[in-house]
């Protein structure tokens, strides 16, 4: 497998732009490809994970056009209009794939099978089974983890419109998780009667934001969010612009954060203020960090963030934080392995990403130098002392790599890391724009 080599740097210095967002982009096609009509996305993401949902919704026969780099036409279906796939679907190595497929091919009318690579057969699915079964969909599992086979729904079942067969419900996910949520609301649109969804702690709401752009009523009060079912979804009026994905902008983010002199600037990024957790975190490890909004695209705020190297302050990101940057906290990490002490606790969901990533981090941060502590729920970074560099291994999880990269930035010699391809699944041109910003 690939590695990627990484040089001590002085420091990481000017402007750019990051791919779309992840999240967003996989609930656009999704949901075009449900509608009746033709709708167009444009800055799609260009990772692989964005790339495996359009697979497999080209297998249900959705025509899905490529019109430009990161652009694509989709031909919307229709109301239960997915054909019976003719092989397995394969969401390989996306979580988000297999779970928001998951809400719409419960309420189809046909037998169908998702399956993924090694690490994301490892994930657990039970938390989005339990929800679906009781709406009254028959799903068939590995003891809770993929392969999952849909039998469609019950032939006993009430179903309000021809096919859908699906009951709503109101259901409180044990762990805060976007994902769950989306595919409980994406069956609740064929269900009948309503579906709510009462979240403990606010997750990501790309999928109540996204829905009205296809028509879709979505009502949101304080923790519930329901939706009614029966409703049809239309095409999208306009083109769709998918903003600069947050997650990517929080790796150069904690580049600037890491190395005196540092600046950067990141351009058309998504603000959803449930995406910027990584923003507060960083202040409080001493970063300067501005955030302007100019302009609202789909819903979503869009906006600037410069980041610029102030102080180095120890911190503690508590339970209650963790569902606004989680995916962020491996570059946090590596922020703070440049000097400073990051305390990290109630992240335990870590555990069951593309890697143990709590096992995973600690390994290789203790491979490049950093003193790294692992706790049941999270960890303790120690960067006081400057890392020497060294080889660390990624394991398949793209996080890591660009955390792994960012400590080899601050470090004394250089860096390899080991299954560097992995960072294809969300920034495939993360290695071009290091290079941009490093002088």
């Amino acid at each position: 497998m690939h590695s990627m080599t990484i040089f001590p740097a002085r420091a990481v210095r000017g402007s750019l732009s990051v791919p779309g967002d992840k999240s967003i982009s996989h609930r656009y096609v999704l949901l075009s490809a449900l509608a009746d009509g033709q709708s167009a996305i444009e800055h799609l993401s260009t990772g692989a994970d964005v790339a495996t949902t359009i697979k497999c919704l080209r297998s249900l026969g959705v025509e899905i056009t490529s019109t430009g780099p990161s652009a694509v036409s989709v031909a919307g279906r229709g109301w239960l209009g997915f054909l019976p796939p003719t092989s397995p679907l394969d969401a390989e190595n996306s979580g988000t794939t297999m779970r928001l497929m998951a809400g719409v091919l419960a309420a189809h009318p046909f037998h169908s099978t998702l399956v993924g690579d090694e690490s994301l057969q490892r994930r657990p699915m039970r938390r989005v089974i339990d929800p679906l079964t009781a709406m009254g969909a028959t799903i068939a599992s590995d003891d809770g983890r993929a392969p999952l086979h849909f039998i469609g729904p019950r032939p006993d079942a009430p179903g309000g419109r021809p096919g859908g067969g699906l009951t709503g419900l109101e259901w409180t996910p044990p762990v805060p998780s976007a994902q769950i949520k989306s595919a409980v609301l994406l069956a609740g649109l064929y269900a009948t009667g309503e579906t709510t969804v009462v979240e403990l702690a606010p997750t990501r709401d790309h999928t109540e934001r996204a829905m009205p752009l296809f028509g879709l009523s979505c009502d949101i009060r304080g923790s519930r969010i329901r939706v009614v079912g029966g409703q049809r979804a239309t095409a999208a009026a306009a083109p769709l612009c998918v903003p600069g994905d947050p997650s990517s902008a929080a790796v150069w983010a904690a580049a600037a954060a890491s190395l005196p002199g540092s600046s950067v600037q990141i351009t058309g990024v998504a603000l959803n203020p449930l995406r910027c957790g990584f923003v507060h975190a960083l202040r409080r490890l001493g970063a300067e960090v501005t955030m302007t909004q100019e302009s609202v695209e789909g819903g979503e705020p869009v906006g600037s963030i410069v980041v610029t190297y102030g102080d180095c302050r120890d911190a503690h990101i508590e339970a209650a934080e963790v569902p606004g940057l989680i995916d962020e906290l491996p570059v946090l990490a590596a922020c703070a392995a440049a000097g400073r002490r990051l305390e990290v606790s109630g992240a335990a969901e870590l555990r069951v990403k593309e890697s143990d990533r709590i096992t995973a981090l600690v390994a290789g941060f203790r491979a490049l130098g950093v003193d790294a502590v692992e706790r049941p729920d999270g960890f303790v970074i120690d960067g006081r002392a400057q890392a020497s560099g060294g080889r660390a291994d990624a394991v398949g999880d793209h996080r890591l790599v660009m955390a792994f990269a960012i400590v080899g930035l601050a470090a004394r010699g250089q860096t390899v890391i080991d299954s560097a391809d992995s960072v294809a699944v969300s920034y495939p041109s993360f290695e071009a724009d290091l290079h941009q910003l490093i002088t």
